[in-house]
This record gives structure tokens, C-alpha cells and sequence, in this order.
């Protein structure tokens, strides 16, 4: 039996086990959505082709497990966007793009573009299928690419006439791998001497802590990172903008490693003798392993899953090849060994630490008067995760208000807000992606509310995507903190220009809420702070698509405010 190509890409993914598949349906997609539906896999079509990019990492990113985009050749264009998002996370979303045939490839073929070229530097893999019959080599290739190692988001184009030719149903099967099932990814182990050296640091030291990053969470490591925490009573901080490895509101936990936004970090970076980072990367974020984030007196120590990754760590101190896991696990042996002898005072400093800048921080929320009746940004961000309860899902966009936000979780967190998950844009924080990942966290939570918070400009550069929620009808509350402009931008104009004002950085008036009565949601327009919580709360309560649309004054954020000096810095470095 013969079949199109676009039916043997479907198979192929099918017997990967891809349970969801994003895609704008254009006339190159026919063959493959025709083997999708034979294969009774679920497909969204979206409204554009960076919103199914967006929908396909935010799902990847939650279940920790690939999923699929597939956009046309001109689509290619409108989702790398989200490919570079997914590359930012490390999001292993199998990005599936049209090509023009390869008959009059070169002579300026229909919607003819490289996107082979275009996409190499934004994906771990990046090729042009060459013969029908590959096909199922090809997505076999990409899967474990994607999956291994130091995962990420891959890339396969398909010449349209491959896609739309006919091949043998078991094309590729006289070759091995004869069976391309789904399997799990290879660990790495760490070579015992290197593992003794880093357990030795810690046993010694007498002011340890961990940073957590990205690699513990597609691992599933992050279970064993709160038992290291608890047994050991290490303080445990993470990166930011990633999903939540240990509830805020842990003992162990202290919060985001960021010396610009959350001072308790900074105080424990200084005091540290040995500090372990598992899974992240010494990147802008960490100032690339450099004083003054790390001491010279620290040993910094990396611990990554992938030679990719300790290659992007070269700066460490001590670097160890190890699956998170498998560190966490000879770490907390320690204890059992009878080398562990840390005493509870230096965690317990770290609480005292994180009290104190909690209590500092909703002291110096202005007051009403000063805001001019309007909410304050973080004001805002505390009040809508009071409104939640505990096992809700927050989802939070890109710009000043995710900077906010994430102060926010921290003090919440503090006192005693137990989230179900957070998402957050990724290391590029881009603007417009909160509504796609709240709608794929509705999608795996539906008996939870899902909240998305964003700013006006955020929501302007994504939130075409709400349609894919009103769609499906997966009823998330968007939260859209309205200062009316590009506020994070505006504020560092007013210190970089010199008659100390900003240019080209308004919006008008924006009803946002009547945008989603219009369509069928709900909608409130919020004034002032006394009207937000019970808002929030009639909103999550419609059961609708809805929409929280709050008047807020802008304010410039701790982590803009630290890195952008008077006419000296544009801009975060």
C-alpha cells in the first residue's frame, strides 16, 4: 500500500508517541493533517504561525515531552519567533516547515526561502528531508536530538512535492533501527573520582548553596532537588524565567538567584564558600560565572547533564558531567554515609534574610495616594495570586510585568501560596507568549484555574492567541496590567534621554476587556486596587474565556532600575 508523504510523516510521529500536534492549516499541510486525522491525533489550528509555535512549547515545555508544529513555507517566516523562544528554554518542539519542490530548488521556486539556514543557529538540528522514504529516518533523527542531552527545539523541512508523492506504507524498514519506537533519553553518569571531588566540597563546606536551572526540570530531577534541600538543609535559589522546581513556599527554597531583583540571593552568593548550579548555564543571567555575582572567594561548581552544556560552563570552578539525578542522589547519600554535618544556622540566616526583604518589599509598595488611585505593578501581581488558590496555575508574559511578577511569586510564596505551576517566558523574555502558554497549561489542567498575568504591550504583540482558548474551550483569566504603553521601555528612556523623557513608547486607551465580551468571554475593566481581587475572583468563576482589564501606574522595576544607569545604559546587560 502506498500513501503520501504527508501520512508517513504522521505515522512516523504517531509511533513517537505525540499526543497533540499546532499547526495554521495551509494547502502544504493537506497531506500531513489527512494522516493525523487517520491516526486520530488530536491538531489546533491556530490563528497564526508564531501562536502555534507558542502553543507547541508552552505544551512541550509542561509535559516534558515533544511536540509538534507544522506551518507552510511562508509560515516558516511567522514562527521563528517561536523557534527562537523554544531554543531560549531548551523546549525539544519538533518544528515541521514546507519548502518549495526540490525539482526547481535554486530557480526561485513557489514560496521558495532557506529556511534550512535560517533555522540552524536557533535549533539543536536543522535539515531538508532529501527522499520520501527517509522520512520516518529523518524524524526518528530529529526526536532524539531533540530529546538527548542538552534537549531543545528541532527543525525538519519537507519539499512539497515529498510531501505530496507516494511512497511504500513501510518505507525505511528494511534498515535499522528496525523498531523507532518511543525511548527514553541516555543519562550521563558522572565518572566517580570527579563526583567524590564535588561530594568532598560539600561536605567541607560551611556555607553551601544551589542554584537550580533549567536542565533539573527536563530531567525530572526537581523532586530529588527539594529531598537535598530538606535532608540536607542547603538553601536552594533557581534561575529565573523557567518553570517552578520547588514550591515557594518550602523551607528550603529561598527564592530567585538575581542580585538585581532579590537582595536575600545577593546576600548568600557573598557569604558562600562552595556554590553547586545544576542544570543551568553561566550565561547574562549568572554575569557568566564573573564576580560580582560569583565571589572570587566562591568555589562555583557546575553540574550538567550534557557535554553541550558543561562547554557553555567553562568558566566554573569544578565542572562535573552528571545527570541531575544521579547528583542529587550521591548528595543526599551523604547523609546516610555520616559525612554531612551542616549545621541549621546557615539556613535558617537565609530565612531570617528572606523574611526581613519580604517584610522591606510590601513596605515600600506606594500607597494609593501616591499611585494616583491606580494599582502599582507589584501590588497588582501580589493581589491576583491572593485571589488564587492553592494547586492554580500562574502564567506570566514578557517585560516589566514578568519582572514584577516574579518579585511577586517570591513574597507570595513567603506566605504561604502554594501554586500548581508557574511558566514564564523563556531566557529571551519575549513579549507574547502568556496567553499560548496559559492556554496549553489549561489544556493539561482543566479542573484548575489557569491565570495569565501580562502587560498591555505584551498582550498587543500576542493575543490573537486567545482565540485558540476561545476555540478549544479552554476557559483561562487573562490579567492585563494596563500602564498604557511600553512601560519598561519608557522608564529607561527617562534615564538614558536627556531632557529626561520618553518618545514612541504609548498606547491609547485599550478596552481589552470588551475585545473578549466581543467574542464570547468576559470581561471587567478594573480602576482602582479595591476592585481587583473580586474581579479576578468573578472572573476564574464565569467559567469563561476572561479578561481583567486593570488600570495600573507605571513604575520602573528593581532589575531595570539596577542595570540601567542615566545616559550611561540603554538596557539590561
Amino acid at each position: 500500500m502506498k500513501i503520501r508523504g504527508g501520512a508517513l510523516l504522521a505515522n512516523a510521529f504517531k509511533e513517537k508517541g505525540v499526543t497533540q500536534v499546532f499547526t495554521l492549516a495551509g494547502g502544504f499541510c493537506n497531506p500531513a493533517l489527512e494522516g493525523f486525522m487517520q491516526n486520530e491525533m488530536p491538531v489546533i489550528n491556530a490563528p497564526h504561525e508564531q501562536v502555534a509555535g507558542h502553543l507547541a512549547d508552552g505544551l512541550t515545555r509542561i509535559t516534558r515531552k515533544p511536540t509538534v508544529c507544522l506551518v507552510g513555507p511562508e509560515g516558516f517566516a511567522n514562527a521563528v519567533p517561536a523557534i527562537m523562544e523554544a531554543w531560549g528554554e531548551r523546549s525539544p518542539v519538533i518544528f515541521v516547515t514546507g519548502s518549495s519542490t526540490q525539482k526547481r530548488e535554486g530557480s526561485g521556486g513557489f514560496k521558495e526561502i532557506d529556511d534550512v539556514t535560517i533555522a540552524g543557529p536557533l535549533t539543536k538540528y536543522s535539515a531538508s528531508v532529501t527522499s520520501g522514504e527517509r522520512i520516518p529516518e529523518f524524524v526518528d533523527r530529529a526526536w532524539k536530538i531533540a530529546t538527548s542531552g542538552y534537549p531543545g527545539p528541532v527543525h525538519l523541512s519537507i519539499p512539497v512535492d515529498i510531501m505530496f508523492s507516494s511512497y511504500e506504507e513501510d518505507s525505511g524498514r528494511e534498515e535499522r533501527p528496525f523498531s523507532r519506537e518511543l525511548r527514553g533519553p541516555h543519562r550521563a553518569w558522572p565518572c566517580p573520582e570527579d563526583l567524590e571531588h564535588v561530594l568532598s566540597l560539600l561536605a567541607n563546606a560551611k556555607h553551601p548553596m544551589i542554584i537550580g536551572g533549567h536542565g533539573v526540570w527536563w530531567s525530572g530531577a526537581e523532586k530529588k532537588l527539594e529531598q537535598a534541600g530538606r535532608v540536607l538543609g542547603i538553601p536552594i535559589f533557581n534561575v529565573p524565567y523557567h518553570q517552578k522546581l520547588i514550591g515557594e513556599e518550602h523551607e528550603a527554597y529561598m527564592g530567585l538567584a538575581d542580585v538585581h531583583q532579590y537582595p536575600p540571593s545577593k546576600f548568600a552568593l557573598e557569604q558562600s564558600d562552595v556554590c553547586v548550579m545544576v542544570g543551568g548555564r553561566l550565561d547574562n543571567q549568572m554575569n557568566f560565572g564573573n564576580p560580582p555575582f560569583f565571589p572570587e572567594s566562591t568555589t562555583l561548581v557546575c553540574v550538567n547533564g550534557s557535554h553541550e552544556e558543561i562547554e557553555l560552563n567553562r568558566a566554573a570552578d569544578v565542572q562535573l558531567l552528571s545527570d541531575p539525578g544521579a547528583f542529587f542522589d550521591a548528595l543526599i547519600g551523604l547523609k546516610d554515609t555520616g559525612r554531612w554535618f551542616l549545621k541549621d544556622t546557615w539556613i535558617n540566616t537565609n530565612r531570617v534574610k528572606r523574611g526581613e526583604w519580604v517584610e522591606k518589599t510590601l513596605a515600600d509598595i506606594p500607597s494609593v495616594e501616591e499611585t494616583e488611585g491606580k494599582c502599582h505593578p507589584l501590588q497588582l501581581a501580589i493581589d491576583v495570586q491572593e485571589a488564587m488558590e492553592d494547586g492554580d496555575w500562574l502564567v506570566i508574559d514578557g517585560g516589566n510585568t514578568h519582572f514584577w511578577s516574579e518579585i511577586a511569586i517570591n513574597v507570595a510564596g513567603w506566605q504561604g501560596k502554594k501554586l500548581g505551576n508557574i511558566l514564564h517566558p523563556g531566557t529571551f523574555s519575549l513579549l507574547g507568549v502568556g496567553v499560548s502558554f496559559g492556554t496549553t497549561a489549561k489544556m493539561v489542567n482543566p479542573d484548575k484555574n489557569v491565570v495569565v498575568v501580562s502587560g498591555d504591550g505584551a498582550f498587543l504583540s500576542g493575543g490573537l492567541s486567545i482565540e485558540a482558548a476561545f476555540q478549544e474551550n479552554l476557559p483561562i483569566t487573562v490579567i492585563i496590567d494596563n500602564n498604557g504603553g511600553l512601560d519598561c521601555i519608557s522608564q529607561q528612556q527617562e534615564r538614558l534621554f536627556a531632557n529626561e523623557k520618553h518618545f514612541a513608547t504609548d498606547f491609547r486607551d485599550i478596552p481589552f476587556h470588551t475585545m473578549f465580551e466581543g467574542m464570547g468571554g468576559h470581561g471587567e475593566l478594573v480602576e482602582t486596587r479595591d476592585q481587583l481581587i473580586p474581579a479576578v475572583k468573578r472572573a476564574m468563576a464565569s467559567g469563561k474565556v476572561a479578561c481583567v482589564n486593570v488600570k495600573a501606574k507605571g513604575y520602573i522595576s528593581p532589575i531595570v532600575l539596577a542595570t540601567t544607569d542615566k545616559r550611561d545604559k540603554a538596557s539590561i546587560e
